[in-house]
């Protein structure tokens, strides 16, 4: 797997003083950075971005065995044409290979993974692999009216919002994260707790997200240990991976999981948190809510920052709003750790560029020239020069022109 988070990204907590929030509240969400999507960045860059170091790395024969290429994402740009065609083809992949997307909000990328590893362990083409592509982003596209009034309680989702994208290569000789087969709960129903009305903005009640969140945790984990014998919450999982709209959500649903099933007080809780749970949340707090890609990257988080001296099960819970949710694990060694490292996801995400108030504010009013739906616009290559310039001698897909609606991007060194 590896993890994508672009090139600039915004310190939060100026953010937050900039909008004048309640500081203590805002210090609840344990945010401390947001990748911001510059006008040239997309879904599709951002998964290409991605996955580009797993393919390269691969040799043309092991290429070929890419079967399946699944893009997950509730950032589309377009309501037809998937996010996969244009993947495949920056990617140079094989054309015998089936192309779809996923769209169940943040559930996204777990449902892509889990259809990937029933497809593998179908057998019904041994040794075939699978692409599971999690990208997507928080556009911001407001009006001036809108961007002067980013006051009040909305204001709170802006800081938690990131960008950015986790490619997983799924297959029968897994390196990294070795699925356990069958141990899985999940639950689901209907509920408007948050969507996206439209395309380019997102709307909802965040105190019923809270409830449904909390509601699926308990529940899919319940449906996990009906089918997994002698588990134990506090002991199974020497790690757990959340999905993480901010750190704040995902350290109160830990705590109501260690009360009920643990009866743990206040110091066991904490430490357990920390022990736990924390490694998970070092690249969310880096990169912010990246929607169906949350919970991968709670999981690279954790394989990068955990300790496997020995094989270790790993815990993960995916939350989607609307909704539906999974809990699942897998085995991670020191091996898994070995490799996940050798892609230097946190030496990438320092070499970000740091964005300026002025300059941020200036990208939410420039990107409405991208939206969905433009059918004709050139990027200016010039805009936002000094980001592109940090990730200089690293080679990025970036947005060049859309022509009659088609998107046309290019490789930048």
């Amino acid at each position: 797997m590896n993890v994508y988070g672009g090139v600039a990204f915004l310190d939060v907590a100026k953010l937050a003083r900039h909008r004048g929030l309640d500081t203590a509240r805002f210090e609840n969400l344990l945010m401390k950075q947001k990748t911001v999507a510059l006008p040239c960045e997309d879904a599709v860059s951002y998964g290409v971005n991605a996955a580009a170091p797993i393919v390269d790395g691969l040799s043309p024969a092991e290429q070929g065995r890419i079967e399946m290429l699944v893009t997950c994402t509730e950032s589309g740009i377009d309501f037809a044409k998937s996010l996969s065609t244009y993947l495949h083809h920056h990617l140079g992949l094989h054309r015998n290979c089936r192309l779809f997307e996923l769209k169940n909000a943040c559930y996204s990328g777990v449902a892509g993974l889990q259809m990937a590893v029933q497809f593998v362990l179908s057998q019904t083409s041994p040794g075939a692999k699978a692409l599971v592509v999690a990208t997507d982003l928080s556009r911001l596209i407001l009006s001036a009216d809108e961007q002067s009034n980013l006051k009040g309680d909305w204001a709170f989702t802006e800081p938690s919002g990131g960008s950015g994208a986790v490619a997983m290569l799924v297959s029968e000789c897994p390196h990294v994260f070795e699925v356990d087969v069958g141990a899985n709960g999940y639950y689901g129903y209907e509920v408007m707790d948050a969507c996206r009305p439209f395309p380019d903005g997102d709307a909802g009640d965040a105190d019923l997200s809270l409830l449904s969140y909390l509601d699926c945790l308990e529940n899919a984990y319940l449906g996990y240990q009906e089918r997994v014998a002698n588990v134990d919450y506090a002991t199974t999982f020497s790690y757990l991976a959340f999905h993480t709209p901010f750190g704040g959500m995902v350290k109160g649903a830990h705590r109501m999981m260690m009360r009920k099933n643990t009866k743990a007080d206040a110091a066991t809780v904490q430490a357990d948190f920390e022990r736990r749970v924390a490694p998970g949340m070092i690249y969310c707090q880096r990169v912010g809510n990246i929607m169906g890609a949350s919970t991968a990257l709670s999981l690279a988080s954790t394989i990068d920052h955990g300790s496997f001296t020995e094989p270790r099960r790993i815990g993960c819970f995916s939350y989607g709003s609307g909704c539906c949710s999974e809990f699942f694990s897998g085995i991670v060694t020191a091996e898994g750790q070995r490799r996940l490292r050798q892609l230097a996801i946190a030496r990438h995400l320092d070499q970000r560029y740091e964005l300026s108030l002025e300059q941020y504010e200036a990208i939410l009013r420039g990107t409405d020239a991208v939206r969905f739906g433009v059918r004709n616009h050139r990027l200016d290559a010039g805009l936002m020069r000094e980001a592109r310039s940090a990730v200089a001698g690293s080679r990025r897909l970036f947005l060049k022109e859309i022509k009659d609606y088609h998107r046309e991007y290019e490789w930048v060194s």
